[in-house]
């Protein structure tokens, strides 16, 4: 086959429209074959004979979008110096646009013998392993373009392509649990209607199925185990894995703008599917291991921050180079709006500690393209230290894990939670005022992916993975959750209601807090793991979104729609600033109030106290200290927010015409309905047990 010298950027394989120019960096190389398989899986071997900085490059006329290929890389084999080049491996392009197939298994496909782990591997993995293939970069965006939607108007909605979609019956057989199903109508219509402005989805870079789990008959079906930073998941494409996913992906993202609806990818640049020193040789280690993984002091054995094995290293220039030209391809070529990283901690260790000011956070910060998305960070990873909530830049927002804990415990009635409750409902002001940061960078979230679903966390006071079959052992045992009584699935009325209460209750203030709200795909229609709370290699019926169960749930899909729209069409819910707890802008209130159910402010011992007591929040809408987006004064209605975790009713009496001379009902989570008729202040008012009220008052009342 005729090859030209071509260029050593940009890394990959780049089709121009005539041929494609291929190029992979590896600093452990002596010899560098490319191999391009045809039809029947004949192998060809081109040896790579131009290199620049590390990088072998070449340029092929002939080579077009849909052709399969791999690399071998010739070089040192010697594990105690970090070295694991092995030429029987075939290696997959770092940078492939697209994947087809998965991997089986196979011993070939590691670089020792399982018999002798000291004795190197020379058994050919190139019939077991997936192909990078070319992919064609020519696509019909028309008008689109990024949404940039303000954090303070963004609703976060986590979903999984095929968990959304999978059993939804309004879509043709062969769209679901794909990118083109998630873009159908039917689906964007539901989500429109929840008032969802931002698409987090699962991982959707191309993953690989754990060993142990297809020795069980499971799968990976949460993703966190990448092995293709640029492709989209194979799996998840309804029209064919040669390089026919890379389109509709970018066809699913278009409609999804037109929808008014942004796309944001959960990422995993922690590690690798490789795994630890005993695992397979599919890509990175097989090219160059010590520039791409964390290495030991002993060079044979990885460092592990993230709980799989092994830990990017994003202390070398071509690891953070690969993550950046990720990010940017991402952005630029399928036009996403934001990532979620995955064990963003885990990307600021410069050496053991965790340092904000890492190098990952530098070349972010300066990037023109990444520094304009949503950047949004799981801050913590599983190492010493790792536990960073409220430490990242300013120009990050954060999973706010002690969010989700204040909540869930103020609602099952944890002793001693106001003050903390409070706090968050405030927008975490302790975690991130100190470095210049606003609300939104909290994310709020009751639950995730990882964990007990809506429904679960009112359901079940102890996880039930037994279908995962690892004895129990996994997932999470501190849940903070309460089964209302009984635990599991129930037909006692009381305690069916009492949990719809809960989930309500939840809700509101999830949509009612300050920050970011992230709703969990499914929770707004009793989505239910049956107390699984670490399904992440479920990938059947208990994980997936039950559509037909949905209908059960009608009422609690409605009451999630209503409070979404509160939520938009009040910015006094959604400010861009931290209260500051006096007058502002000559106001004579507050801008917000903490009271007692008598309606007198809080003290110092009500605040500590060791009950969940009931409080009065005021919320002055006449008290927002940012203008709106043209620069005028923002005004909204005020507020009373009612709140009574405790099990009996309590009465409250509304504080005194200062306030307000009358408040009309507005949201009751004990009721269908709130009582539309005015109450006028210093009147009692009944707040059933778990459960809150929302009073208005009209601005200019």
């Amino acid at each position: 086959m005729e090859t030209w010298p071509g260029r050593p950027y940009p890394l990959g394989a780049t089709y121009d429209g005539t041929g494609t120019n291929v190029a992979l960096f590896s600093g452990l190389a002596e010899r560098v074959e490319l191999c391009l398989f045809d039809e029947a899986g004949t192998e060809t071997r081109i040896e790579l004979t131009e290199v620049d900085g590390f990088v072998w490059h070449a340029y092929l006329p002939g080579v077009r979008p849909g052709q399969r290929y791999g690399y071998r890389v010739h070089g040192p084999y010697d594990p105690s110096t970090g070295a694991r080049c092995n030429p029987a491996k075939l290696l997959l392009d770092p940078y492939a646009k697209a994947v087809e197939g998965p991997v089986d298994w196979d011993e070939s496909l590691f670089g020792y013998r399982f018999a002798d782990p000291s004795a190197i591997n020379d058994a050919d993995s190139a019939p077991h392993q997936a192909r990078g293939v070319v992919a064609d970069p020519y696509f019909e965006w028309g008008h689109d373009h990024p949404l940039r939607v303000p954090y303070s108007e963004t609703v976060v909605y986590e979903a999984h392509v095929r968990g959304l979609t999978a059993r939804h019956p309004d879509l043709p057989p062969e769209l679901r649990g794909t990118y083109a199903g998630l873009a159908h109508p039917a689906v964007v219509e539901h989500l429109q209607r929840l008032g969802v402005t931002t698409l987090e989805l699962l991982p959707v870079h191309e993953f690989v199925d754990d060993h142990h789990l297809v020795e069980r008959g499971l799968s990976n079906y949460w993703g966190y185990n990448t092995i293709g930073f640029f492709a989209p998941h194979h799996r998840y494409a309804a029209r064919g894995t040669r390089g026919q996913q890379v389109p509709e992906f970018k066809a699913m993202v278009r409609e999804l703008h037109q929808a008014g609806i942004e796309v944001v990818l959960d990422v995993v640049y922690n590690h690798t599917a490789e795994g630890n020193h005993l695992g397979p040789t599919l890509s990175f280690r097989g090219i160059d291991n010590p520039a791409y993984y964390r290495l030991a002091e002993d060079r044979a054995h990885y460092l592990d921050y993230t709980g799989t094995g092994n830990t990017l290293n994003v202390r070398h220039p071509h690891s953070l180079q690969l993550i950046m030209d990720s990010l940017r391809y991402w952005a630029t070529e399928m036009h996403v709006d934001g990532f979620r990283f995955d064990l963003a901690a885990a990307l600021a260790r410069e050496f053991h500690d965790v340092d904000r000011l890492a190098a990952f956070f530098d070349l972010v910060q300066q990037d023109p393209v990444v520094s304009q998305l949503k950047l949004i960070a799981e801050p913590w990873d599983v190492g010493a230290g790792g536990y960073q909530v409220g430490n990242f830049p300013a120009l990050w927002t954060e999973w706010n894990g002690r969010y989700r804990d204040a909540v869930r415990d103020f609602w099952r009635g944890t002793p001693g939670t106001v003050g903390e409750f409070a706090s968050r409902l405030t927008g975490s002001s302790d975690l991130y005022r100190s470095n210049g940061r606003r609300p939104h960078a909290s994310i709020n979230f009751v639950t995730a992916h990882d964990g007990f679903t809506l429904h679960d966390l009112v359901s079940y006071d102890r996880k039930h993975n037994e279908a995962n079959g690892e004895d129990g052992r996994d997932g999470a045992d501190d849940n903070r959750s309460w089964n209302c009584g009984v635990e599991g699935e129930t037909e006692d009325p009381a305690v069916r209601a009492l949990r719809e209460r809960q989930k309500r209750n939840l809700l509101a203030t999830l949509f009612l807090s300050q920050g970011v709200p992230m709703l969990v795909a499914g929770d707004e229609a009793g989505r239910t793991q049956a107390g699984n709370n670490n399904a992440y290699c479920q990938d059947n019926a208990l994980s997936w979104v039950d559509w037909e169960r949905a209908a059960d749930f009608a009422a609690l899909t409605d009451f999630t729609a209503r409070l979404a729209r509160l939520r938009r069409e009040h910015p006094v819910f959604r400010r861009r600033r931290f209260f500051q707890g006096r007058p502002v802008r000559g106001t004579q209130l507050e801008d917000i109030a903490w009271l007692t159910p008598a309606g007198e402010p809080m003290t110092d011992a009500e605040w500590t106290a060791a009950h969940a007591g009931p409080l009065t929040v005021f919320l002055n809408g006449e008290g927002i200290p940012e203008p709106d987006s043209r620069g005028r004064r923002l005004v909204d209605d005020s507020f009373l927010l009612l709140v009574n975790p405790t099990g009996t009713d309590r009465t409250f009496t509304l504080p005194g015409p200062a306030y307000g001379a009358a408040w009309r009902g507005c949201l009751d989570t004990a009721a269908e309905e709130p009582p539309a008729s005015s109450v006028e202040a210093g009147a009692a008012v009944v707040v059933g047990a778990h459960s809150l009220r929302l009073l208005v008052r009209p601005r200019g009342s």
